[in-house]
C-alpha cells in the first residue's frame, strides 16, 4: 500500500490567501454598515438620502444573496488558509450570490446619482475578482495543496 506525501504549502497560498481574506473584509465591512444602517459611514460612501432609501428597499431575498456572497468569500478566504479544499465550494457559494445580488441591483430602478462610474464598475470587479479567488482554490486542489 503506498502513502501518499504530503504536498508542501507554497508560500504564495498563504500571501494570496491573506491578501483574499483582507480584500473580502471590506466587502464584509460594507456589507455589516449597510445593513446596520450606520449613517456616517454611508455618508462617507457617497449615499445622501436617495440612495439610502434605495437601499433600505431592497427585497429580502437580494439582501440575503448579499450576505450570502459577503460571508461565503470570508469563509472561503479562511479555507483557503487552512488548506481545505472546501475554499473551491465557498467561492462558487459567494459568486452566485453575488452574480444575483448585482441582477437585483442592476434591474432595479436605482438613483441617477448610481448610474455610471464606480457604481457599475465594482460589481464587475467584484465578481472578477470572485472568479480568480475560485480559480486560484480549484487551482490549488488539482495541485493536491488543498485536503
Amino acid at each position: 500500500m503506498a502513502i501518499a506525501s504530503p504536498v508542501a504549502t507554497p508560500k504564495h497560498l498563504r500571501v494570496v490567501g491573506i491578501v483574499s481574506l483582507l480584500w473580502n473584509a471590506v466587502g464584509a465591512t460594507d456589507y455589516t454598515m449597510t445593513a446596520l444602517g450606520n449613517t456616517a459611514y454611508l455618508e462617507s460612501m457617497g449615499f445622501g438620502p436617495e440612495e439610502q432609501a434605495w437601499v433600505d428597499a431592497f427585497p429580502a431575498w437580494a439582501v440575503a444573496a448579499w450576505a450570502i456572497g459577503v460571508w461565503a468569500s470570508i469563509v472561503g478566504s479562511i479555507l483557503l488558509l487552512m488548506r481545505s479544499r472546501h475554499a473551491v465550494t465557498a467561492f462558487v457559494i459567494s459568486a452566485i450570490g453575488a452574480i444575483v445580488s448585482f441582477a437585483y441591483q442592476f434591474t432595479s430602478e436605482r438613483p441617477t446619482s448610481m448610474e455610471g462610474g464606480s457604481a457599475l464598475i465594482m460589481p464587475v470587479v467584484i465578481v472578477i475578482l470572485i472568479v480568480a479567488q475560485w480559480y486560484y482554490a480549484r487551482r490549488m486542489d488539482a495541485a493536491g495543496v488543498l485536503r
